[in-house]
Order: C-alpha cells, then sequence, then structure tokens
C-alpha cells in the first residue's frame, strides 16, 4: 500500500512557474517508477511526464517538452515537476501515480497502480 499527496498547485499568470511536490508513503519508494497527468474538465486523463525508478530515464509529453522537468528524490521519497513558461492550456487538475510493475516510463494511465487526489494549477491569461 502506497498513499500519494499532491501540493504546490495554485494561480499564476501565463508565462510564470509553478512546482509541484508529490510526497509518498511507505519505504518502497525506489521500486516505482512515477508519473505526472492532469485533467481539465470535460477532457480525459492525459500525460504529462514520468520517470524511472533510478531517476536516469524520463519521458515527456509534447506539449510540456522544454517547458516541464520531472524529478524525484528517493530519499526524501518525493517527486516533483517544475513548470516553467504556463500557458492558459497548462490549466488542470494535476496527478502524481506510481507504478510497481513497468519497465519503462509509462504514459498511459492504466499503466500506473497509485494515485494522489490531485492538486489545481490555474494559469491566467
Amino acid at each position: 500500500q502506497v498513499q500519494l499527496v499532491e501540493s504546490g498547485g495554485g494561480l499564476v499568470q501565463a508565462g510564470g512557474s509553478l512546482r509541484l511536490s508529490c510526497a509518498t508513503s511507505g519505504r518502497t519508494f525506489s521500486n516505482y517508477a512515477m508519473g505526472w497527468f492532469r485533467q481539465a474538465p470535460g477532457k480525459e486523463r492525459e500525460f504529462v511526464a514520468a520517470i524511472s525508478r533510478g531517476g536516469i530515464t524520463t519521458n515527456y509529453a509534447d506539449s510540456v517538452t522544454g517547458r516541464f522537468t520531472i524529478s524525484r528524490d528517493n530519499a526524501k521519497k518525493t517527486v516533483y515537476l517544475q513548470m516553467n513558461s504556463l500557458k492558459p492550456e497548462d490549466t488542470a487538475v494535476y496527478y502524481c501515480a506510481a507504478s510497481n510493475s513497468l519497465r519503462r516510463v509509462g504514459a498511459e494511465v492504466d499503466e500506473y497502480d497509485y494515485w494522489g487526489q490531485g492538486t489545481q494549477v490555474t494559469v491566467s491569461s
């Protein structure tokens, strides 16, 4: 069993930055590949970024490549999403997810086993 709690969301103007954090429970954080997804009203949950167990390999959605950076600190059992050059279309609830079975940095919702409750990010124009 693992629990994930996101924080760091808020309201920011276009062009601004935010850093999201996902704190996890348990003592086996390093066994999990981690991902960030987002969901806007009326839209399906979409992939944002993922990072491998050791933090060496990352994967990004085309829409955020060059603007967002995913990282992890296994000692702190925390994964981060640094978001720069934010756009109004980035507005969504952002979810942290964990997988205990992935052999790669997956980009599909059904590849992840555990989910946080989400944190709201709103980007104004």
